[in-house]
């Protein structure tokens, strides 16, 4: 199965946010390169909140070019065999935390933003991730800082966006 045909079927398998999901689903339908960086139309991407429920924290990046706390995040790779496995990679290459485990359930929300030229939109799809006992974190090239933040500071330093994330995450725990 490729990249492309497993998006299809996770999307499909996601039972909420109809419009969007429909949405994501016919972009890759129009779209056979949907899943990479150079479709100027938009592309999937695969991300993560990682998060410590026995501490009651999320850890989030400053990205490095938007200058926005964010989860972990980005593009597909050709490596990557499923959307989840994009996710995983992408949460551990960012946090540098080994042993990340998804929260089990598939993605927890999807989200759709403008980015600048010459592609126009993110289709991301988000997932939670579970830290190990005693997990430290590492920040990697692509971020300017990396922080934990406890539940109820997440709305102060990050975008509605990231603030349903951990909602909807908080409530799949």
């Amino acid at each position: 199965m490729s990249l492309h045909e497993d998006a299809v079927r996770v999307l499909k398998e996601y039972a909420d946010q109809d419009e969007l999901r429909g949405l994501y689903l016919d972009h890759l339908a129009a779209h056979p390169d949907g899943m990479g960086k150079p479709c100027e139309a938009g592309h999937v991407t695969a991300s993560a909140l990682v998060i410590d429920p026995s501490r009651g924290q999320v850890l989030l990046t400053l990205h490095r070019k938007l200058r926005m706390w964010l989860q972990m995040g980005g593009h597909c790779e050709p490596g990557d065999a499923t959307v989840e496995a994009a996710a995983l990679r992408e949460a551990t290459e960012e946090s540098g935390i080994a042993g990340l485990t998804l929260l089990p359930g598939g993605p927890v929300r999807l989200d759709r933003h403008p980015i600048p030229s010459p592609c126009n939109w993110h289709l991301d799809v988000q997932y939670a991730a579970l830290v190990p006992a005693g997990a430290t974190a590492a920040i990697s090239d692509e971020s300017l800082d990396l922080r934990w933040f406890p539940y109820a500071e997440v709305g102060e330093v990050a975008d509605d966006s990231v603030v349903q994330l951990m909602n909807r995450t908080l409530e799949r725990l």
